[in-house]
């Protein structure tokens, strides 16, 4: 059985919930509960992206959605320091990593090693949809 949205939504509020409580800040309700809003989207050549968390919000964790056209890819294979998971809500994906490939349907994760050259691409008819979880360095 596949676990649900739901389900996924509550692991990831619980671990940013763990991390939360880390920090000294108080957070209210209002701005720990983030509902998709059509208006926010940031447009891509490919599609579009979502922050659900953005950079400024805690110490550079995020939490994004990508939504990438038909046989697109937001951008090609590419390394950088910080290590990343991708989590497919819909669509086909093919993951790229170490100059290996692999494809995913909903409810695949990727999980993408710190320096490791890596990439994402909708090798499907319909849109592909995925959750970004990555933490950018603070400068």
């Amino acid at each position: 059985m596949r676990p649900s949205l739901l389900s996924m939504f509550l692991i990831l509020s619980s671990w940013v919930y763990a991390q939360q409580a880390q920090t000294a800040r108080r957070f209210t309700l209002d701005e720990c509960v983030n509902q998709f809003d059509i208006s926010r989207i940031e447009s891509t050549k490919v599609g579009y992206q979502y922050w659900f968390v953005g950079k400024q919000f805690l110490d550079g964790r995020t939490l994004k959605m990508s939504v990438v056209a038909p046989h697109e890819a937001t951008h090609a294979p590419h390394k950088h320091a910080e290590d990343e998971f991708f989590f497919v809500l819909e669509g086909k994906a093919e993951f790229y990593l170490d100059g290996k490939t692999k494809t995913g349907e909903p409810y695949s994760s990727f999980y993408c090693p710190p320096h490791s050259e890596h990439g994402i691409r909708n090798v499907g008819d319909s849109v592909l949809k995925y959750l970004v979880i990555k933490k950018y360095e603070q400068r």
